[in-house]
């Protein structure tokens, strides 16, 4: 197969679309288009539209796209069933992939099948309504607004050296995201046991890969460099088991976390180019069968999947060269310029409304949790002295750089997993970062005062941070502080998917900074809310409480009355009672099950929430009793 011959890429150039018809005919092998618009819940539309139609007609789809319809979208009270029409119009300053079905081979070249897929806006009564045109706005906001706080507050850019804003050229938003997975033979289910001993033990953490997930990895790698997004590293995470070598020579009980890295790019392309690359990556694992998770916890007690998100902030000035506004002009007095002091400050004191777009799941609140390098407070580091940069992991936002190169100093936001829309995650972080901007620039303060905010005691009053909370700490927040000293400080954070958008309606003064610049809008956000509500909720009732029925019924009597101890009888006395708490409703009382049912029906989400936490609280009650019952009759 003439690999070499593929079109791997289309990049943004000034005659892409005038070279597009005959780059088409050159490559018969690319026989179909999609046009990918991503919807508020971070789902990608996909369809097979034949490369002659498109040809045929290619100036009219180009402009003006084609139709769906709101069922198959998450646009809730946007597209109504009485008015439902949607319209996928291609992004035309983006570039474009070809996605190859290696299973499909095209006999008059015998390429493989390709399938031009188009990044594209939704559009609904003439408005966008999709993620990718939310982050549109917001870069553009972002870019427009800096240069207006230049002029009005030009002491800002003189601090880091630049006498003018006439000096600068352009703005330069930059982005990058990272891919954790775990791997698995499909069916195998291990000891959790032997995986949480691994993963204390780090067994596993950058380890040599071997076999077929070595292979899969390789080709991953060598596939996104096809494709011009320069891969960096891959490696294992800390999770997994070793692996066994069958009779056949071949891998099996394959269970590993990996890591793919590659290289940072602007915003709505670090977006594109996620969503292209775990599609392309979980294609190569699955070719060599391995089943792949990105799910941000898939499995319990054991390290979830992150994807940490990395922002910066540069300017360009008209002599070519590179400024970093983050970056201070002198290094070994300040961790950051006042620019950077204020963006910081933005995440911060902003991440109530935030984190809505950030994590938006059950499965993401059950990888937030203290104990496995995910972030669980609002909290940032700098570092324990300026000559020696943070590499806290424990802290919802860490400062990244390198003291040789101004150039990248950049914020890395640790709560993100790899299903979470990153075209509204990264959106809300560059409202965030302009609000703490604007607040730093009317203030007239400098890095030296900047600094002593950011590192309050909770009973100080900021001028911008609140008083009743601290938004600095070198520690391992996880072990230098008791939870109840955690949440008084850093605040309490939410623990399911309704505490986390209810602070949309609580937070109305911090809502407002998401709708500066028209970036969100009320109909966006309350068609986000309702989007997600409607999904945990499915989720609680379809699939967490039937995956609780399923466990419990796995939960069988093993000891025989005649030859069981006292407390074999006591233990499974006090599991039936936990089930039947769970699951059986007697004629004065109902369970756990039925009243979080009972919950939905009337709408009460308060009560849904604190139900869910209830169940989830008893179902791992349940699960250590049970484990414990086992163990003393050595069925472990």
């Amino acid at each position: 197969m003439k690999k070499a011959e593929l079109v791997y890429t289309i990049y943004k150039e000034k005659d892409r679309i005038h070279n597009l018809k005959g780059l088409l005919k050159e490559h018969p092998e690319i026989q179909f288009v999609s046009f990918m618009g991503v919807d508020l819940g971070g789902n990608a539309t996909d369809e097979k539209i034949p490369i002659k139609l498109f040809i045929n007609d290619i100036d009219n789809f180009l402009n003006s796209g084609i139709q769906t319809d709101g069922s198959s979208v998450a646009l809730n009270k946007i597209a109504t069933l009485n008015n439902a029409r949607v319209d996928i119009v291609p992004d035309l300053d983006v570039n474009w992939f070809v996605d190859y079905n290696y299973e499909h081979i095209y006999e008059e070249s015998n390429l493989p099948v390709g399938t031009l897929k188009i990044p594209s806006f939704l559009i609904h009564n003439g408005k966008k309504v999709d993620s990718r045109s939310i982050l549109h706005k917001a870069v553009e906001n972002f870019k427009k607004s800096l240069i207006e706080i230049f002029e009005q507050y030009p002491h800002l850019i003189k601090n880091i050296g630049i006498d003018s804003v006439d000096y600068i050229d352009e703005v330069i938003l930059t982005s990058a995201t990272e891919l954790e997975m775990w791997v698995q033979t499909p069916e195998f289910r291990p000891n959790i046991q032997k995986l949480t001993t691994s993963q204390s033990l780090k067994e596993q953490y950058w380890k040599r890969t071997r076999g077929t997930v070595r292979t899969a990895l390789e080709k991953s790698l060598m596939a996104l460099e096809k494709y011009g997004f320069e891969p960096e590293m891959g490696h294992k995470e800390v999770g997994g088991i070793s692996s066994k070598v069958g009779t056949d020579g071949h891998l099996h009980y394959v269970m590993e976390q990996l890591e793919i890295d590659w290289k940072y790019s602007t915003g709505v392309q670090t977006a594109d180019n996620e969503i292209f690359i775990r599609d392309l990556v979980e294609e190569i694992f699955t070719e060599h069968g391995l089943k792949v998770s990105f799910v941000a916890k898939p499995i319990e007690e054991v390290a979830g999947n992150g994807e940490h998100t990395h922002v910066g902030v540069s300017v360009r000035l008209k002599d070519g060269s590179i400024k970093n506004l983050f970056t201070p002009v002198d290094r070994t007095k300040d961790y950051l310029s006042e620019i950077g002091y204020g963006a910081l400050m933005g995440i911060l004191k902003n991440y109530e409304v935030i984190n809505p777009f950030i994590t938006s799941s059950t499965d993401g609140f059950n990888r937030l949790k203290p104990g496995f390098e995910a972030p669980v407070c609002i909290v940032s580091s700098l570092g324990r002295s300026i000559d020696k940069p943070s590499r806290n992991r424990t802290v919802l936002v860490g400062v990244v750089g390198d003291q040789q190169n101004p150039l990248t100093t950049r914020f890395e936001v640790r709560s993100p997993n790899p299903l979470s829309n990153t075209y509204l995650v990264i959106s809300s972080i560059y409202q965030g970062m302009l609000d703490g901007i604007i607040a730093v620039a009317e203030s007239g303060k400098s890095s030296k005062e900047l600094e002593f905010e950011i590192s309050k005691e909770p009973e100080v009053q900021g001028f911008y941070l609140e008083k009743g909370r601290a938004y600095r700490s070198e520690e391992d927040v996880f072990e230098y502080y008791s939870e109840e000293e955690r949440n008084r400080i850093f605040g309490n954070p939410p623990r399911t998917v309704w505490e986390n958008i209810k602070n949309l309606d609580i937070y109305k003064d911090k809502k407002q900074i998401l709708l500066r610049g028209e970036v969100f809008s009320d109909e966006i956000i309350e068609s986000y809310k309702d989007s997600i509500l409607r999904r945990w909720l499915t989720e609680l009732t379809d699939r967490i409480i039937r995956h609780d029925i399923k466990i419990m019924r796995n939960i069988t009597k093993i000891h025989q009355d005649d030859t069981a101890t006292d407390l074999d009888k006591i233990t499974w006395k006090e599991i039936e009672d936990i089930k039947n708490s769970l699951s059986k409703n007697t004629l004065d009382k109902k369970c756990l099950f039925s009243k979080l049912h009972d919950a939905i029906e009337l709408e009460d989400y308060d009560s849904v929430s604190k139900l869910q936490l209830e169940i989830e609280k008893n179902m791992n009650k349940l699960k250590k009793i049970y484990n414990r019952y086992k163990k003393n009759l050595l069925e472990l």
